[in-house]
């Protein structure tokens, strides 16, 4: 008999120039001074031009923290706290790409439960409540706006979680106006990196259910079909819009269903050479997939009927296709495809594969059991 537990951000807005009336939404959480949480590109890009403007027509306070990094240490994440409380915020705005997603949903909650960033790290440590909060995604790809994981650097090539029901925020706002001025590559990477989010919750060892099988799957068929129209033509609203929305659904379905190999072999890349996660992702999904075939090819078969409906063949041949396909998305929207690419060689391997063994809770989820030896080849495969 099923027995599951779904749980997803408590509301979501899709709307074209959305982000431009948060005022009201920032009033009707029943808050009136704004901690906004951002990174400097988002500024630089003139994203929050409207956002502020429509604040402060609305007299309400807000005070930008624009010092988000990618993969944030816990650093900025303190910084941001400490900005919070300088101008006494009673709710904060996360406006972003996942990493300041991420910096928000903590900040949120270490400025009114009190607690410290380092007693909260693993699956619900943290016990008390947050300030109200509002996410907004400038990328389609993390789904950090409906997820309850945060994502932290706590040292050279280490990151850590604080994984809370908590961090789920009040509202999400959608709109896809904000995501039409990204360059082609961080459309590409984000979006392989949304891709990945499917399906490694469809193929997930523990905890894959019903509900985020039909997400993933619905995600998977608008992100494949609207990926390279996006990247070609990053002025087309409607192919924004279908990322926005797939990333989010895909968001929903690994935050229930979570993620695997793919990411445990991402996350030090990241974190020892400050390689882009989606990029990251992009660079082991094939490698990844195809390791994985032996376990999850009848999974994998499923969702080639999604993205190449024409493949024929056996199941393993289906499944194989799939990873082929996928795996070589990088390459055909020109994202690096070898670990040299990215300044890694032969020498990081040994300690790439030691940290990637310390992703123990994404390595349980991988359909097919990872050993050190395993990651070693795996990284080789890539090199």
């Amino acid at each position: 008999m099923l027995s599951m537990v779904f749980n997803t951000t408590r509301s979501i807005i899709i709307e074209r120039g959305g982000a431009s009336r948060l005022a009201t939404q920032v009033h009707n959480l029943g808050a009136s001074s704004v901690l906004l949480v951002t990174d400097a590109g988002v500024v630089a890009a003139g994203l929050l031009d409207r956002v502020v403007a429509g604040l402060a027509a609305a007299d309400v306070p807000v005070r930008v923290f624009s010092e988000v990094l990618a993969d944030p240490p816990e650093s900025v994440i303190l910084a941001a706290v400490e900005a919070g409380r300088a101008c006494g915020a009673d709710c904060v705005i996360g406006f972003g790409g996942g990493s300041s997603l991420d910096a928000a949903k903590l900040a949120a909650l270490l400025l009114r439960s009190g607690e410290q960033l380092t007693q909260i790290y693993g699956i619900n440590q943290s016990k008390g409540a947050r300030l109200p909060l509002i996410l907004v995604p400038t990328t389609a790809g993390t789904g950090s706006e409906v997820t309850a994981v945060s994502v932290v650097t706590t040292g050279a090539g280490e990151k850590n979680v604080v994984i809370s029901p908590t961090l789920l925020p009040d509202l999400a706002v959608l709109d896809a106006e904000l995501t039409l001025g990204l360059p082609a590559h961080i459309t590409a990477a984000t979006g392989i990196d949304a891709i990945v989010h499917a399906v490694e919750a469809y193929t997930s060892r523990h905890l894959k259910n019903p509900l985020s099988d039909c997400l993933a799957k619905d995600a998977l068929r608008m992100l494949c079909a609207n990926l390279d129209q996006a990247c070609r033509d990053g002025t087309d609203l409607a192919a924004r819009e279908s990322m926005l929305l797939g990333a989010c659904l895909a968001g929903m379905a690994f935050a229930n269903s979570p993620v695997a190999a793919v990411h445990a072999l991402a996350y030090p890349i990241g974190a020892r050479f400050h390689v882009p996660h989606g990029v990251s992702n992009a660079l082991l999904l094939g490698a990844v997939m195809r390791f994985n075939l032996e376990s999850a090819a009848p999974l994998y078969a499923q969702l080639a009927a999604i993205v190449l409906p024409d493949v024929g063949g056996s199941e393993l041949q289906r499944a194989r296709a799939l990873a082929d396909h996928l795996g070589s998305l990088a390459g055909n929207l020109k994202l690096p495809t070898r670990l040299r690419d990215v300044g890694i060689g032969e020498d990081d391997i040994q300690a790439l594969a030691e940290d990637a063994m310390k992703q123990s809770r994404l390595l349980g989820n991988n359909p097919r059991a990872v050993t050190l030896a395993d990651v070693q080849a795996l990284y080789g495969e890539i090199l």
